[in-house]
């Protein structure tokens, strides 16, 4: 699936991955390819972003506002403060504070 993380400031982050976990309000939430299309609020907290293999040439374009898994280098986490997400037809796309 696609996967987009948008902050006032710019686009921070555009690929293929193959899960994203958000923390939700109502609590932490992970999306896979196929999911069923949701709108969801998001609070503070961790974006865990699983790359798709296909995608290990990034770590050039991504901003020091990534942390890697120092286990798995597939895995990125970005803090949010909040926003929302949707995800429909295979894209997901976080709309970021």
């Amino acid at each position: 699936m696609y996967l987009e993380i948008v902050t006032p400031e710019a686009v921070v982050f555009k690929a293929d991955v193959d899960a994203v976990k958000v923390p939700g309000h109502d609590g932490e939430f992970q999306m896979l390819n196929n999911h069923a299309p949701i709108v969801s609020t998001l609070v503070e907290g961790e974006v865990k972003i699983q790359l798709a293999a296909s995608n290990k040439e990034l770590d050039d374009e991504l901003s020091e506002d990534f942390r890697k898994d120092s286990s798995n280098s597939n895995i990125l986490y970005y803090t949010i403060k909040g926003g929302v997400l949707e995800m429909k037809d295979n894209k997901a796309i976080i709309l970021a504070d």
